[in-house]
């Protein structure tokens, strides 16, 4: 395969409703798409980086600038065996991995179209449907959190995710649980806590739920393994693990028992694959996180979770969760047993709507 050129497009999405975390509230996403030709055919990533350095340290204008500057310098002209190529050639790149995982992610796309057969079946994938979940940003009142969760049960999800921070916890917890008492409820704190809030953390462990996602600091690694030994709930590792090597040091250490996979966070389907493997060979479930991606990363995400370990129900959603209208046909649907059906077509199974594209794209760079 020679990677000819690579196209980008910022486009900009506005979200059906406000999304709040700990960190910030979202209205419209600007979201960075990647089109690599690939040989004769295009394949297609996404930019997972925040509009803010609030998550990890990129944000959409640093992973442009990667981009353009650092990441396809190395890549254009190249001949390469496989999507598997890619990571080892950006690798003197230190970080920026949200920036390498969407070009990464289009040539995996374009082999699989190139070979005509699904990404999923490329990546070794087994699933025909993935369970799904779904997060709820925080909400200005408990009558509206609990009527969000009744409305997303009866859509069929699978498992509720709720998002905290001081302040908004424990009674959202409690009055989820006397409202829905039977539901699979996680909580996701998004490093908002400190080690001195374990007395609260540890409250959390008389509601049952199936894990706390990142209490402590996004690189408070030791904090974690110091906090779970006294917790009965599952912690459950995101902004943490950025490489192979953090999953690995998380386990070794006794950090926590379940972890997110982000494809943009990790740097791409091969170092996802490897973290998966990892946890699979360790007994670490894993599922797969969200980022407020379009289809095209969505797409991505089914993908990726068809792989054996992906054994929890992960934050991939319909598309009109989040979009008014999404960027490629058919639009992901979730069924009223709350799975995804994975594509049978080539590639990421999805088309990419040129015209929905074009009419959002706020600039174009195409890179030879």
């Amino acid at each position: 395969m020679r990677l000819h050129s690579l196209t980008l497009r910022e486009i900009h999405l506005k979200l059906v409703a406000p999304f709040e975390t700990s960190m910030d509230r979202v209205t419209e996403r600007r979201i960075i798409l990647a089109e690599a030709h690939v040989d004769n055919v295009s394949g297609w990533g996404e930019c997972t980086a925040g509009e803010t350095p609030y998550y990890c340290p990129e944000d959409t204008e640093t992973a442009w600038h990667i981009l353009k500057n650092f990441l396809w310098p190395k890549l254009k002209g190249r001949e390469l065996h496989s999507a598997a190529d890619v990571w080892p050639l950006l690798e003197q790149v230190r970080g920026h991995n949200m920036a390498k995982a969407a070009v990464e992610t289009a040539v995996w796309d374009a082999e699989a179209k190139l070979k005509n057969i699904p990404l999923w079946n490329l990546l070794g994938g087994q699933r025909r449907e993935i369970p799904c979940g779904v997060s709820i940003g925080i909400k200005d009142s408990l009558d509206e959190l609990s009527a969000t969760v009744k409305k997303e049960l009866a859509s069929g999800y699978q498992r509720i995710k709720i998002k905290i921070k001081p302040g908004k916890d424990l009674p959202q917890v409690q009055r989820i649980r006397q409202d829905f008492p039977h539901i699979k409820l996680m909580v996701d704190a998004n490093s908002a806590y400190r080690h001195e809030d374990l007395p609260l953390l540890k409250q959390l462990d008389a509601f049952y739920l199936m894990m706390i996602e990142q209490p402590l600091g996004w690189d408070d690694l030791f904090g974690h393994v110091a906090i779970q030994k006294q917790l009965q709930t599952p912690i459950c590792l995101d902004e943490c693990i950025h490489t192979y090597e953090q999953a690995e040091a998380a386990i070794a250490l006794g950090a926590c028992k379940i972890i997110n996979v982000k494809l943009g966070r990790v740097g791409g389907l091969l170092q996802a694959k490897r973290i998966h493997d990892l946890c699979q060979q360790n007994n670490i479930p894993v599922w797969c996180g969200g980022m407020l991606e379009s289809g095209i990363g969505r797409a991505q995400n089914i993908a990726m979770s068809t792989l054996p370990n992906f054994s929890l129900p992960g934050d991939v959603t319909a598309s009109q969760r989040y979009w008014h209208e999404d960027v490629i046909s058919p639009e992901v649907t979730v069924t009223p047993s709350g799975t995804i059906r994975v594509p049978q077509s080539p590639g990421i199974g999805f088309l990419p709507r040129a015209d929905r594209i074009a009419s959002i794209t706020v600039r174009q760079d195409h890179l030879t």
